[in-house]
């Protein structure tokens, strides 16, 4: 995963019951922080700007990764357009050009 960006594009993983949704979610971000190898950062858009607020069972997950160093980064335009500004649990304010920039060095693994 070092050379990886995991851009998170939902605040579920996957289509189907939401519930199982979040849980599969949660369930990747758990293993993800046991795994000795990080992913290079971790971009949040659209409603993936939701796993990092107060309200998400993944935001605390994400909080750990980001205190091992692994940048975790959410999209400003979705964040002011889900007005979720002081919401959010962890996680730096980014741009969409930031992203172009990790997009052209990593690979992208995308979870919708």
């Amino acid at each position: 995963m070092k050379n990886k960006v995991i851009l998170v594009a939902s605040d579920k993983f996957g289509k189907g019951d939401e519930g199982l949704g979040e849980t599969v979610m949660e369930t990747f971000f758990v293993l993800l922080k046991q795994k000795e190898e990080k992913p290079a950062a971790i971009f949040c858009m659209n409603r993936g700007v939701f796993t990092l607020t107060n309200d998400s069972l993944v935001a605390p997950h994400l909080k750990e990764l980001s205190d091992a160093g692994v940048p975790v980064l959410a999209c400003k335009t979705c964040v002011d357009y889900y007005q979720l500004e002081g919401r959010l649990y962890t996680g730096e304010i980014s741009g969409m050009n930031h992203f172009i920039d990790l997009a052209s060095k990593y690979e992208v693994f995308t979870i919708s």
